[in-house]
């Protein structure tokens, strides 16, 4: 038995990764059930940075990220939108990727335009686009926005934007939300914005999984909440939907949690699998010491 289990074939076990990842993503969109998640501290803390704030409070979004990262980070973006909307809160949203707008609208799109029609262009959200010079972008919005950002995306000047009405520069903000794939991202925005001004910018974030150990030096002072990875954007969802979502969420706002069963089975499988080598692996050793 163990001679044949040493010389298994390997394509039993690519098989198996197979089954583990295919048969949860079946089941998942056949019923519609997810996993159960457990938020983190963690995640709380971002869920309470944005939902403690008084309704209609302004909010900076920076989609730091490309579509490259859309599987772990899209998501909470979308999470983070719809918290945003249903909190009434005022939304700037801008980018310092150049996918970012296409990636800012497409959320709009999503959650904004369909599900809070009340929501008006200009008064309630605005996108102000994408401004290459990475954390330089900040070191000048932090003080001065309009500099960088004279116009919306659409070209409408700054000032004849009803919501832009008094608006300098990002310490206005009540919060900054920012989802980062990398450089530049949330250690930027720590670095240049939150850091100079700790009185006056706060910031939570989402980021990916390789990411958010650079960024765990700054919890908590500043940077109280962070998302990490697909995990993250599940744990975030969670609270999200148990707050808006009724008996019933909208499968578009479960993302996170249909991506993370085919994560946790495949998980489980290779914890398995390493089990089972190192069994196989001693008992081979105390059967050769015995002969």
């Amino acid at each position: 038995m163990i001679e044949k289990l040493n010389n298994l074939d390997r394509r039993w076990i690519f098989l198996l990764m197979f089954l583990a990842v295919a048969v949860p993503i079946y089941v998942i969109g056949k019923t519609g059930k997810t996993f159960p998640e457990t938020p983190s501290a963690l995640a709380k803390a971002t869920f309470d940075a944005i939902d403690d704030l008084p309704d209609g409070s302004r909010i900076l979004l920076a989609f730091d990220f490309d579509p490259a990262s859309e599987g772990e980070l899209g998501p909470m973006a979308t999470a983070f939108v719809r918290q945003c909307a249903e909190k009434k809160h005022k939304m700037y949203f801008l980018a310092l990727w150049p996918v970012g707008p296409q990636l800012i609208q497409a959320n709009i799109e999503k959650v904004i335009l369909p599900d809070f029609p009340s929501y008006e262009y200009g008064r309630d959200y605005v996108n102000l686009g994408f401004k290459s010079g990475n954390e330089g972008v900040i070191k000048v919005i932090v003080t001065d926005l309009a500099q960088l950002y004279p116009a919306d995306i659409k070209g409408t000047p700054v000032e004849k934007i009803p919501m832009m009405d008094g608006i300098r520069n990002i310490q206005a903000m009540d919060l900054i939300v920012n989802v980062s794939a990398g450089y530049p991202g949330t250690k930027e925005w720590v670095q240049y914005a939150v850091t100079p001004y700790p009185d006056k910018i706060r910031i939570v974030a989402g980021c990916t999984g390789v990411q958010a150990p650079l960024l765990y030096p700054y919890i908590p002072q500043q940077l109280p909440g962070l998302l990490g990875a697909i995990k993250g954007a599940a744990e975030y969802e969670k609270l999200v939907n148990d707050r808006y979502g009724g008996p019933h969420p909208d499968p578009k706002y479960l993302e996170g949690l249909r991506r993370m069963g085919p994560q946790l089975v495949a998980h489980i499988l290779m914890i398995l699998l390493i089990i089972a080598g190192n069994t196989l692996f001693f008992l081979q050793r105390r059967r050769g010491t015995s002969r």
